[in-house]
């Protein structure tokens, strides 16, 4: 807990004052029934010690008429007015210093009404005075019912009335008393008994709040955090222009739902607005209340009793688990509809209470991802208040740039860096926040994608000098992209793509792959490699939903997606001719879509570029063709790929491979490691028959005629 809303001295005292001459004035209501009961029943009942005799129970009042009148209900009636009268004086004594008793708090807080607010106060006698238990035990005939039942309640509040029945509902779950938490029923277990036969008892955070102090449910203190309105720097940075937008709209007559990525940024943001209320703010997420086995509904109406008991604003994060929880949604909008205090709910995604009806406003509030500028902001702000020395002229424009993340994940990613740093001695470098903000954007896509840790870096990639400069200038894109679409404005004005977009066209072995890891080694990124074959399904429908699941889970990392074996979604779009072409067109409209919607890297791999339709050739930023090496580059890569600490024979001859065989990078790569195995087993190092035999396999494997005198040398 951040604060507690504990009562001064001073409130405190005039609480219980009023506290205690409405007990005074429920002991004349309960005197009154008992003296009914009284005459009907055997004082002297030979059951004594299961039952209160009526000598016992006249002990135990301490509040009674004046001894002068004769015992009639008139005396009763007199001093119920005389005690009234005390509660109001209690009252008006508090309000003349500008406070309010706790009870009366609570009663306006909740719209308690009069049979209520009394049915309340039964409940709440026996946990402020055991007396009130052997009182109820001779009420109801049964001194092991310390608590008041339902009728017992009823018998004291209204008698025999015909009121009974039309009161009875107050105490349904979904009325006043049960649906807020004032009360409980006493028994354990999902079948609480018949509706009149229920023992019924103030919540404990409830009398805890008006004897002056609150505390959380013990079931909920881990999820439940008070705000005091206070807004801090922090508050006001990650928020930016977002609260402005709502200031004011916000009342104890609107729900606001709040929807976004960032839920630093939504917390801020609430604890402006509440502040701006002059209100504290109560944060409590839902979503780990309900992981931790919670029911969703108990838990969602005790924080909003809670909220209304300290007078808070609500913000309840982590609806989304609401939106497929087996409690049924309607129930949980209901208890926001009927909180009686401003609540902000806020999600990820946006949704809708259809079908629920509602007196109130919703105020719907959409906060986008963090733009550069911010992240870049958010960067700054936490490592200056970090505490830890970081290297002289560190920049972190490219990184904030390079990873599109959230608030929270930069606050994450500067401790982990200092951790790192900490760990080896040594101050923060750039490299640490990059390895850190690569950890705190890892996506979920395990079961979807294999993650590649790249291992090459440009002088291992052996293109012709254009492609090598066009992946060059890719890399610059990416990392000038923040400063170029948001600060200069370009993406505003050119309606352009978040992300970049780019085709690896070229023959199986080429270096499409070593290219997507040796870009993603400089951004300093993490690469996922999804096979798109794997990712089609025939079912109609089934390829969006993965290809969405990939987006949605790899949106906040920026990781680099390769996507191999393009044909299998790619291809010329022929004509529609019947459904199935159209569901395949709508397959490659979907990927294109998600594509440009992508605020990181997407790399498409084909090795067939003739197929590829025009129409989506002009859609990709960057295209770069890969072609087969001629005898340089074969020789380049055979030297390249040669590990320096791998045994070989003094009479290779690279160049003979080079020149004899012509095979690309992933074919050679395939040649060394089975010729190196083979060097292990037999005799220790690499030799010319080797590389011969393993070459032989390989061409082989690619079907290939191998002769005698190819293996010659």
């Amino acid at each position: 807990m951040a604060s507690t809303p504990t009562a001064t001295l001073t409130e405190l005292g005039f609480s219980l004052r009023h506290l205690y001459a409405e007990m005074a004035r429920l002991d004349i209501l309960l005197q009154k029934t008992v003296a009914a009961l009284a005459s009907s029943r055997n004082a002297e009942n030979q059951m004594r010690g299961l039952v209160i005799s009526s000598a016992e129970i006249d002990q135990l009042f301490t509040h009674k008429p004046d001894e002068t009148v004769d015992s009639t209900f008139a005396a009763f009636d007199r001093g119920y007015r005389q005690a009234e009268a005390s509660v109001q004086k209690a009252q008006d004594a508090a309000e003349a210093e500008g406070l309010l008793p706790r009870l009366v708090r609570l009663r306006h807080a909740f719209r308690l009404n009069i049979f209520e607010y009394d049915a309340f106060l039964l409940c709440l006698a026996p946990s402020l005075d055991l007396r009130y238990e052997r009182i109820f035990g001779y009420i109801q005939d049964d001194v092991t019912l310390r608590r008041p039942t339902v009728n017992a309640i009823l018998q004291v509040l209204v008698g025999e009335s015909e009121d009974r029945l039309r009161l009875l509902p107050a105490f349904l779950k979904n009325n006043r008393l049960l649906q807020h938490r004032l009360v409980r029923t006493g028994s354990e277990g999902d079948d609480p008994g018949p509706l009149l036969s229920r023992q019924l008892v103030a919540d404990e955070c409830v009398v805890a709040w008006l004897l002056g102090q609150y505390e959380p449910d013990a079931r909920l203190q881990q999820f439940i955090e008070l705000h005091l309105p206070l807004p801090t720097e922090e508050d006001r940075l990650l928020s930016g222009d977002a609260w402005e937008t709502v200031s004011g709209a916000i009342n104890g007559q609107t729900l606001a739902l709040f929807h976004g990525p960032d839920m630093g940024v939504q917390i801020a943001t609430a604890r402006l607005l509440a502040a701006s209320a002059d209100l504290p703010l109560m944060t409590f997420d839902l979503s780990l209340a309900v992981a931790a086995g919670l029911s969703t509904y108990e838990a969602l109406s005790t924080a909003i009793r809670d909220a209304r008991l300290t007078g808070a604003m609500l913000f309840i994060q982590g609806w989304d688990v609401c939106l497929t929880s087996i409690t049924p949604a309607p129930d949980l909008v209901k208890l926001l509809f009927g909180a009686l205090s401003p609540v902000i709910v806020s999600s990820e995604k946006e949704w809708h209470s259809n079908g629920v009806e509602r007196a109130d406003s919703i105020l719907r509030i959409t906060l986008k991802p963090p733009t550069y500028r911010q992240r870049l902001a958010f960067w700054k702000y936490y490592l200056d208040n970090i505490h830890f020395p970081v290297v002289e002229g560190l920049d972190v424009q490219p990184i904030a740039s390079q990873f599109a993340l959230t608030s929270r994940q930069i606050q994450d990613s500067v401790a982990t860096a200092r951790d790192t740093a900490l760990q080896r001695k040594d101050i923060i470098q750039r490299r640490d926040l990059i390895s850190a903000a690569r950890t705190h954007s890892s996506p979920n896509l395990s079961g979807l994608a294999q993650k590649i840790e790249p291992r090459y870096d440009w002088d291992d990639l052996v293109v012709p000098d254009d492609q090598k400069a066009m992946l060059r200038e890719m890399v610059q894109t990416v990392k000038g992209r923040g400063v170029v679409m948001e600060e200069w404005g370009v993406g505003r004005k050119l309606k352009t793509s978040a992300g970049v977009t780019v085709l690896f066209a070229g023959p199986p072995g080429t270096g499409k792959t070593m290219a997507a890891e040796v870009i993603t080694n400089d951004l300093g990124l993490d690469l996922y490699k999804l096979d798109l074959s794997m990712v089609v399904s025939k079912y109609i429908g089934e390829t969006e939903k993965n290809l969405g699941r990939i987006f949605d889970e790899a949106q906040s990392s920026s990781a680099v997606l390769f996507f191999d074996e393009a044909d299998a979604i790619f291809g010329k779009r022929s004509e529609v001719k019947d459904s199935h072409d159209r569901y395949a067109n709508m397959e490659v409209s979907y990927l294109l879509q998600r594509m440009e919607q992508y605020d990181g890297v997407t790399i498409l791999a084909t090795n067939l570029r003739a197929n590829m339709d025009e129409a989506f050739t002009r859609r990709m930023q960057f295209i770069v063709d890969f072609p087969f090496p001629d005898e340089d580059e074969r020789l380049y890569i055979w030297q390249t790929l040669f590990p320096v600490d791998l045994p070989q024979a003094a009479d290779i001859d690279l160049r003979l491979f080079a020149s004899r065989f012509k095979l690309a990078g992933g074919n050679i790569r395939n040649i060394i490691v089975s010729a190196a195995y083979l060097a292990a087993a037999n005799g220790g190092q690499v030799t010319m028959d080797h590389l011969l035999h393993t070459t032989r396999r390989e061409l082989q494997k690619m079907g290939r005629l191998v002769t005698d005198m190819d293996l010659t040398y």
